[in-house]
This record gives C-alpha cells, structure tokens and sequence, in this order.
C-alpha cells in the first residue's frame, strides 16, 4: 500500500502525463504542483513508484509515464469523481431533456453529448431484443394494399416494418390482427414466434393465408435485426498524440470496423456501474492500446442500453467517469419519474 506522500506524487504524474503526453520529470512536479518535498525527494519516490510497478521510465527522456498499474490506482483511489462544471451539467440537462418518441433515440443523444464533452470516441448499442417483453402489436392501414406492424417493447423499444399486399386488405381484417396477435402475444419475450404459434395463428384466424404469413414473416425478420451501434467522436481520436503512430491509428481504425467486438466489448461489465478497463485488461487483445469506460442505463429494473467510451490509457479518466456517472444518474432517474 501506498503512504500518503507516494500517492501525492503519483496522482501528481499522472495528472501531468494526462495534460502534457510527455514524460514528467521531478523538477516539473516541484515547480508546478507546489509539493512540499525536496527534488531530491521526489526523485527517490520516482524511483520507489517505478520499483514498484506504478510508474515507467522512457528511453527517450529521464522522465517518467504512468503504467497500467499506475492507471489502474489512480482511477480506484486518486481520482475525484467531481470533475463536471456547472455550464457541462447544464449542457447536458438540456440535451437529454429533448424529446424522443424510442427508447433508441434517448441513447443516441446521451453517446453524442458524453462525446461532445470528453471529446472522445463514443459507441453505444441500445437495448437486446431477447431480454424483452411485448407491449403491444399494432396494425394500422395506410392504404388498400399497404400494411405498416408496429412493435412496442416494456422498455419502450419500437419495431416497424411495412408490408405490401397484391390484393385489398379490408379495416375488419386489421381490427382482427389487432385483437389476435395482442391477446397471443403480449406480454411474451420479444423472441422469434416459433412454429407452433405460427400455426396457432394460422390456425385461429378466418383471413386468407397470404395475409397473415407475409405479417409473420416481417415481424421475423424485424425482431432478428442485430442490435444496433452508435458511433460518435471518432474523428478526435486523431487529434490526440498516440494516434500519430501508424500501428495505433490503424489497430483504432480496425476496431471500430469491427462490430462483434464493440458489442462484446459493451456487453460486459457489470449492471448500473462505471466499468473501467485499461490496455491489457481488456479481453480483447486488439484493445491493449486502449482504455474502455462503460455504463448500462436501465428504464426501471430493464438495462436499455450500454454506452462507453475508447480512448489512450492517457485518458482523463477523471472527467470522463465524472460525467458518465452525472448522465448515467440523469437518466436512470429520468426514467424512473416516468413510472
């Protein structure tokens, strides 16, 4: 464990590397974060930090640089989670304020404005279809020919998906839907509808089968869309000084062309916390340049959604889980004023 002093000069290094990229030396540390120690004695708790593990020396410069361990301390015990003014929270109140008709859009507006005041990359996914329960199934007319089937999910998901016929459908005919698929299946997972149920309907129904088949076949089709992901901020990621080398700028190109791994990168984590991983602690071997921070927002006890940011492990953990968890608490209790 760490003695006061240890730790006045790690988050001292650490703030400065975060703030300049360059590796920070002794003499920086007295003259511009006014601790009260000798240089000599900054240098030896340097050296003792780097023993240790919590800090690195380059070969370019007798400075040092925070390493993973060093990283990983800061963010558990140095870090404060205040670091938001009071022009970003009113930013921020009047972004997610805006309003949205689905549930996806809500996630959309909160990745851009966590980007917009980080300024870094944002991805999201919004909430797993399979997880989900059917509200209601509505059929609404737009024409003689011309069927639209929208879906409305507990956590206030929308599907819809329109269906064009070859002959006239008639306003029974949809009065009929509505009251059959909804007594079927509401309340039921929104999960494909198997074989058995699809006969039931058949079955049940007094309507040509080419009117109904056609309706199973687009609910289908739209409950097994995969799950959609939002990008914001990738461009800023360039302006930072670890994109300058070619082999970073290109793995970060790569993963964000890599879709799997977004969604198995957001998906992991553990439910209404920030989740912080730093390079090598990530599962994924093609993220050990990198630092992911996520968190889940939920609509009541139903996750809705998973946003995070990539970033260097040079992030500014301290802003960036400061205002993660001011939208993450604005949104959780958002959502459950509205019950």
């Amino acid at each position: 464990m760490l003695d006061e002093r240890k730790k006045k000069i790690l988050q001292a290094v650490i703030d400065e590397y975060i703030n300049t990229a360059e590796p920070v030396s002794s003499n920086t540390l007295v003259e511009k974060y006014g601790l009260n120690y000798s240089s000599a004695t900054v240098r030896n708790e340097l050296a003792e930090l780097e023993k240790s593990g919590y800090l690195d020396k380059t070969h370019t410069s007798s400075g040092r640089v925070p390493s993973e361990k060093g990283y990983r301390f800061y963010v558990d015990e140095l870090i404060h989670d205040e670091d938001i003014s009071l022009e970003e929270i009113k930013y921020i109140q009047n972004k997610l304020d805006e309003k949205v008709n689905e549930i996806e859009d809500l996630t959309k507006i909160a990745t851009s404005t966590l980007s917009e005041v980080t300024h870094y990359t944002t991805v999201a996914i919004g909430p797993k279809t399979d997880m989900q329960l059917i509200e209601e199934i509505k059929f609404v007319l737009l024409g003689q020919r011309m069927l639209m089937v929208v879906i409305v999910t507990d956590t206030g998901l929308v599907k819809e998906t329109i269906i064009k016929y070859d002959e006239d459908v008639t306003q029974n005919q949809i009065e009929t839907l509505n009251n059959l698929f909804n007594s079927k299946l509401k309340g039921k997972p929104l999960s494909k509808i198997d074989k058995p149920m699809e006969e039931y309907i058949l079955s049940e129904i007094n309507e040509s089968i080419e009117v109904i088949k056609p309706i199973i076949e687009q609910i289908n089709k739209i409950i097994e869309q995969e799950e959609q992901l939002y990008l914001e901020g990738a461009k800023k990621s360039f302006d930072l000084p670890e994109f300058k080398s070619m082999e970073v700028a290109k793995n970060f190109v790569n993963l964000l062309d890599t879709k799997d791994l977004m969604v198995d990168m957001l998906n992991s984590g553990v439910a209404k916390d920030i989740n912080v991983y730093i390079g090598n602690e990530n599962d994924n071997e093609q993220l050990k340049d990198f630092s992911v921070v996520t968190f889940k927002h939920f609509a009541g006890d139903k996750e809705v959604g998973t946003i995070g940011i990539i970033g260097p492990k040079r992030m500014d953990y301290s802003k960036v889980i400061s205002v993660m968890k001011y939208i993450s608490n604005k949104l959780n209790k958002d959502k459950d004023s509205e019950k």
